[in-house]
């Protein structure tokens, strides 16, 4: 059913790309696209149960990233190797020019003696009858627009869904799979067992890849800074959603995703404070909870917690969670994040790795590597986890010397470099530095140093280097002895060639 729904989908992403041109039945209906506000083309499909705003900027910085995603509404289609592409964040959409997310632009039917009146709403006619449209009527001046007009009958696909209560986006987010792919997304809808109807906006609640979230009055700031509409959403709180319906250019697509209960959110709060790692206790403090909350406190292997506690026997640096979840499942879990942390550096570098420093385990180093945040590389930072991370060292602590960012490589290939390493729980810096191995003197002692020159270090404890045993006035060209006999060589081969040139 999938790949139907994608067909279809490309096959009306197609039709919409016609050229424009009037087309009048006999009846006087003419079809087109026109600009519909969020509120007038949700209230029919959600049966008027309230009216849905426009959307604001992402983020309230009116930065370059932030316009372009909001003006990004270009809508996709199929190019020749058959995959969808070109689609905007917000395609389909249009705006007012100042950040504000207005509505979609969407197929009309309208009255041929009507269409004047949408001057205001852009409205472009189309050449023929598209396969979803809404019928557009006036009462007077005022504008009423009809549920959607689906003529190949609504899909329906079935599919799953997890949600998520610790979303940056609201106060929760689904992930659909079995979403309709190969179109735009002009309207999303989540439906509830109870017959609740949620319509969500483009950038706020509707984002790519069959993800969407919604705030519920709890957590009302997006990770941007951008106030959260949540007024006609507080509602979902303790719902359970069975399906998601996307309106494409196709018309409706309903995927069934199962019961998927929606927990109670509330306003309390988890807090964990930082200590030295080994062996020891931390304060937990719990506040805001339910009466009727049955706390669930969990962190990890080596660790005990109460209500206001946390044990722990010989725990290694670096971040952990504490979570507490409601036995009943009414209500949303919450967590917090603690550092353990050390002064110890328990890793040293040692031929283009980084291995065990002497008195450490292999456990320790292997820790240190997975904590990793950042490698300075002669004055110039990477990120080594999280967004937009090089990968410069691997999990066996490896350096990749070819590594690169987006910017270029992380090592100009000079063979000098000042390396400076930061992770999680670990407080003090671990700085190193790699020089280039001199010049060696003959061909067979450059093949068999290549890597060492790379890997010659000096730290706060130790210095690598490597030797060679080639003398300082050798031809750097060759081996002693060779660089006559080659000479003879070469003039014999070009005296033959001649020699046989004249015999042809």
């Amino acid at each position: 059913m999938k790949k139907n729904i994608s067909l279809i989908c490309a096959a009306a992403c197609a039709f919409s790309a016609l050229p424009f041109a009037a087309n009048a039945e006999g009846n006087d209906k003419v079809y087109g696209t026109m600009n519909i506000p969020y509120a007038d083309f949700y209230s029919a499909e959600i049966e008027n149960a309230y009216k849905v705003d426009a959307v604001s900027s992402a983020t309230k910085a009116r930065n370059e990233n932030s316009l372009a995603k909001w003006q990004s509404n270009q809508t996709g289609s199929l190019d020749a190797d058959g995959k969808w592409s070109g689609s905007g964040i917000v395609a389909g959409t249009y705006n007012d020019g100042n950040g504000n997310i207005l509505g979609v632009t969407f197929p009309v039917e309208v009255n041929q003696a009507d269409v004047e009146k949408l001057a205001a709403y852009d409205f472009k006619p189309l050449d023929s009858k598209p396969a979803a449209y809404k019928e557009v009527t006036f009462d007077g001046d005022k504008l009423n627009i009809s549920k959607l007009v689906d003529t190949n009958g609504e899909q329906t696909a079935e599919g799953s869904a997890t949600v998520s209560t610790s979303t940056r986006y609201g106060d929760y987010q689904l992930n659909v799979k079995g979403y309709p792919e190969n179109c735009d997304f002009y309207g999303v809808i989540v439906n509830t067992t109870a017959g609740d109807k949620y319509a969500l906006r483009h950038l706020e609640n509707i984002w790519r890849g069959g993800q969407i979230s919604w705030s519920a009055g709890i957590s009302t700031t997006e990770v941007h800074g951008n106030e959260l509409k949540y007024d006609d959403y507080a509602s979902s709180m303790g719902k359970t959603v069975n399906s998601v319906t996307f309106i494409t250019l196709d018309g409706y697509t309903t995927v069934n995703i199962g019961e998927q209960y929606l927990p109670v959110k509330f306003a309390g709060e988890v807090k964990a404070e930082d200590s030295a790692s080994g062996t020891g206790k931390i304060s937990l403090s719990l506040t805001g909870f339910p009466d009727d909350y049955k706390k669930n406190i969990s962190v990890g292997d080596g660790f005990t917690a109460t209500d206001s506690e946390i044990s722990y026997t010989d725990a290694k640096p670096g971040k952990y969670t504490v979570s507490v979840a409601d036995t009943d499942g009414k209500y949303a879990p919450l967590s917090s994040d603690f550092i353990l942390t050390t002064a110890d550096i328990p890793v040293k570098y040692d031929n283009g790795r980084l291995v065990k420093a002497d008195s450490f385990t292999d456990d320790d180093a292997a820790n240190y590597i997975k904590n990793l945040q950042t490698v300075e590389v002669n004055g110039t930072k990477y990120n080594l986890s999280g967004r937009g991370a090089v990968k410069a060292i691997s999990e066996d602590g490896t350096i990749d010397f070819n590594a690169a960012s987006n910017n270029g490589n992380v090592f100009d290939g000079s063979g000098n470099y000042n390396i400076t390493l930061n992770a999680t729980g670990y407080t003090t810096p671990y700085s190193f530095e790699i020089k280039k191995e001199e010049e060696t003197t003959t061909a067979a002692s450059t093949s068999n140093n290549s890597d060492t020159s790379k890997n010659n270090t000096t730290s706060a404890s130790n210095k690598n280097s490597g030797s060679s045993n080639s003398k300082a006035d050798s031809p750097k060209t060759g081996v002693n002895g060779v660089a006559v006999p080659t000479a003879f060589l070469v003039l014999a081969g070009a005296a033959a060639f001649t020699m046989r040139k004249k015999k042809d």
